[in-house]
């Protein structure tokens, strides 16, 4: 069975220059990569070559234009495709540089072809996201969207660029850092992506390290793995802390707080309850100085027992092991990752947001009555892990 490299990366120069080297290094590999320029217009450019050759060179007609579609109808498919015509050549996706590969890694566990898992002909061996040293700092910290910048796939497309590289670099099993940048980037890459194996371009050959188990970023705290390393001293001048605590915040007090929480950190990730929204379970996703936040499901404390095998087997038993008589599996876990981060006042900040002793004492009944600045933003879920 084909192994499958999906490379990533916000540089194209960066992600093409470590495509050709692999290629130059091994004859036999497939390059897969996908212009997604007139997307919107719904015209894909798909590209198949070797070291030597090309296969293909076609340009493709969607009946919707979005990157979803363009998985799901060409991309997936191609990789089947190629698997069946050259069973013993392994292959190397190259993502446009606005495509997060986890998007990839979902659409894997979905996407029949011809009425099986893509899985059943190609083995994804690793998702690997490449670095341009020169830029990423500027792209971690940009303001910019997707849209500022002519690379939004849809007109609803309305992410960061921020967003996009700090999770191309979150999700990867393989960093690749290609060129030269400042003293602090090794160690800003290997907080932002602790789990991840961080090589240089010149010494990078691709191996299986993906597994395909893992949970995304955002999940991967109510799933039982870390989601993120407390480095409260500076290294480098980077700075990355944990937050953790049991009782919930207060949503009033936490948004009154949220520019102070956002602004001083590069990148937020992790998990979050709030004291008028006991039931649900809430994402923290920010970067560059902006903030998604949005509802998880619910907390397995929420649903009734009979109803807890609609949860991974991963998360039932990391709220089993975790499990407190008053809260449950409730709880708030966020990492934080900054430039000289002062991690004493930011966890003080975060502190200062959850419920006092007094508040805590008049009990549920009473926090669902207190005013929500986060009406209309985070829909409670029915399926205890995701909407």
């Amino acid at each position: 069975m084909p192994a499958v490299t999906v490379l990533s990366g916000f540089s194209p120069a960066a992600t093409h220059a470590v495509a050709r080297g692999l290629l130059a290094d091994d004859q036999r590999l497939i390059l897969i990569r996908h212009d997604l320029t007139g997307v919107r217009d719904g015209i894909v450019h798909r590209i198949v070559r070797t070291a030597g050759e090309v296969l293909e060179d076609e340009r493709v007609t969607l009946v919707h234009g979005c990157v979803s579609c363009t998985l799901r109808e060409d991309v997936l498919p191609t990789l089947v495709r190629l698997a069946r015509a050259h069973p013993d050549r392994d292959q190397v996706l190259m993502l446009p540089e606005a495509v997060e590969p986890e998007a990839v890694a979902a659409a894997t566990g979905w996407c029949l072809i011809d009425g099986a898992p893509v899985t059943d002909h190609v083995r994804f061996a690793s998702y690997t996201t490449v670095v341009d040293a020169g830029r990423v700092l500027d792209d971690l910290t940009t303001t910019d969207s997707l849209r500022d910048r002519a690379l939004h796939a849809a007109d609803d497309d309305h992410r960061e660029v921020a967003d996009i590289v700090a999770r191309q670099i979150e999700y990867a099993d393989t960093v690749v850092m290609w060129g030269f940048g400042e003293m602090s980037l090794p160690v800003l890459l290997h907080r932002l992506a602790p789990w991840a194996t961080h090589v240089p371009a010149a010494g990078f050959r691709p191996e299986a390290r993906h597994r395909p188990g893992t949970p995304g970023v955002l999940v991967r705290g109510i799933e039982g793995y870390a989601v993120g390393v407390h480095e409260p001293v500076p290294d480098c001048g980077v700075v990355s802390m944990l937050f953790q605590a049991r009782r919930p915040f207060h949503a009033g007090r936490l948004n009154d707080a949220l520019n102070t929480i956002v602004r001083p950190t590069l990148r937020g990730r992790g998990h979050l309850w709030l004291a008028n929204r006991p039931d649900t379970a809430i994402a923290w996703d920010s970067a560059a100085g902006g903030l998604s936040m949005g509802s998880l499901g619910r907390w397995l404390a929420a649903l009734p027992e009979e109803r807890w095998e609609e949860a991974s087997e991963g998360r039932r038993l990391a709220a089993t092991v975790e499990w407190d008589p008053y809260y449950g599996d409730r709880g708030n876990q966020l990492a934080f990752v900054g430039m000289e981060l002062d991690a004493a006042d930011l966890h003080r900040r975060l502190a200062a947001c959850l419920l006092t002793d007094d508040e805590l004492a008049a009990g549920e009944d009473t926090w669902k009555t207190w005013s929500d600045p986060f009406a209309g933003c985070l829909r409670v879920g029915e399926n205890p892990v995701r909407d």
